[in-house]
């Protein structure tokens, strides 16, 4: 891929969604740690210095890429809670339906879920002020549509359906990291597999983990 100077703020438009595609592709191939910026650039076919220019550090490309899958997420979320859920049902099953829902539809985007486990220690620390600002305020609209959409469906949970939402992606990145074993640490398992209760499924351990969290923030009967 090659470009020629952006002249426009269209061009320049054209380059930064190019950029952000681009990151988008590698993170299929390899976990976060690995995507680089000078791999980025190689692939994206402009220097270093050109890419700086659009995003000023690696770690502000992947929050970009992160707020993108998370409003993706969301916009499929609603469908499938739609999809999935009657609202006529009494609270318990509703609320199973919630944390079946929502561990399918998160363990099958292992991308977004690793980019939550990254975020706080790894994604928010090489950026500006401006550049993490922006991305926290985005991030308060992802979290009020996340909010509205538990509600709907378990209006029980009240004003707890801010911290349950913050709660399912914290749990989601976290439970990632023991779903993904290095090559080393797969063998590891496979060599002797007593240990390889650490190794988690991530659509079970998620539900499980979110079914706890929502029994203890509903209101009891």
């Amino acid at each position: 891929m090659t470009f020629q100077r952006a002249r426009t703020e269209e061009q320049r438009e054209i380059r930064r969604r190019a950029i952000l595609d681009m990151a988008s592709a590698m993170l299929d191939e390899m976990p976060v740690a690995a995507v680089t910026l000078n791999e980025l650039s190689r692939r994206v076919g402009l220097a270093k210095p050109n890419v700086l220019r659009y995003f000023e550090s690696r770690e502000a490309v992947l929050l970009e890429l992160l707020d993108r899958y998370l409003r993706e997420w969301l916009t499929e979320l609603a469908g499938e809670l739609a999809a999935g859920i009657d609202e006529d049902l009494p609270m318990p099953e509703r609320a199973a339906a919630v944390a079946e829902i929502l561990s399918r539809s998160l363990s099958g985007r292992m991308v977004l879920c690793e980019l939550f486990g990254a975020q706080g220690s790894v994604l928010e620390r090489n950026v500006s002020v401006e550049v993490v600002a922006r991305y926290k305020r985005a991030s308060l609209d992802r979290l009020a549509t996340m909010t509205a959409l538990l509600r709907k469906y378990l209006p029980e949970l009240g004003e707890n359906a801010t911290m349950f939402s913050l709660q399912t992606m914290v749990m989601a990145g976290a439970l990632s990291a023991y779903s993904t074993p290095t090559p080393s640490l797969q063998a590891a398992y496979e060599a002797d597999p007593d240990l390889a209760r650490f190794h988690l499924d991530l659509k079970d351990y998620l539900k499980h983990a979110l079914t706890a969290t929502l029994l203890g923030v509903l209101p009891r009967r």
